[in-house]
């Protein structure tokens, strides 16, 4: 049997800075051109998936969304079940990172309302960028506020969780 542990580690401020940006500047466009989705969601995950190699992320969380993206960009009518899948996904990782976070609940919730309602895809993966995007923000803004702190999550009780981004976790296994 072989067991997996998740560690997380603070990353540079600069980088979760440009994982939000990047989060709502497709979700504004995907907003804005829901007809283009293919495009913008496949242009994002693998944008998304480099960004994760960069940041030095586990190969196969940085796989994840180089791969969706593919799909989607070569398949572009599996656009719901493949982003409801990825976000499944994501939405896994992030809860079993994070101490079952409220984004990684948001994040599953989303996901099945995409695989019910696959017509309006569009506007529930705007709706998760956003929110991905602005709760990255408002951590970094809560964290300057707190007095910038260590960043060291083992200093927080491991019940209150924390919605750290995706990049934060580390597989060891």
């Amino acid at each position: 049997m072989q067991f997996f542990q998740i560690s997380i580690q603070q990353t540079p401020k600069e980088r979760r800075i440009l994982n939000a940006l990047l989060a709502l500047a497709t979700g504004v466009l995907t907003l804005s051109y829901p007809s283009f989705l293919y495009l913008i969601a496949g242009g994002y995950l693998v944008a998304l998936g480099l960004l994760f190699i960069w940041l030095k992320t586990p190969a196969p969380i940085a796989a994840l969304p180089i791969i969706t993206g593919v799909i989607i960009f070569l398949f572009p009518e599996l656009i719901p079940i493949t982003i409801a899948i990825f976000l499944g996904f994501f939405g896994l990782i992030l809860l079993l990172a994070f101490q079952f976070s409220i984004m990684g609940f948001l994040t599953l919730i989303i996901a099945v309302l995409i695989a019910m309602n696959p017509d309006s895809v569009a506007y529930f993966v705007a709706a998760f960028l956003l929110l991905y995007g602005l709760s990255g923000l408002i951590r970094l803004f809560r964290e300057k506020n707190d007095g910038g702190g260590s960043g060291r999550v083992g200093q927080r009780s491991r019940s209150q969780g924390r919605d750290d981004d995706i990049e934060d976790a580390e597989i060891i296994g």
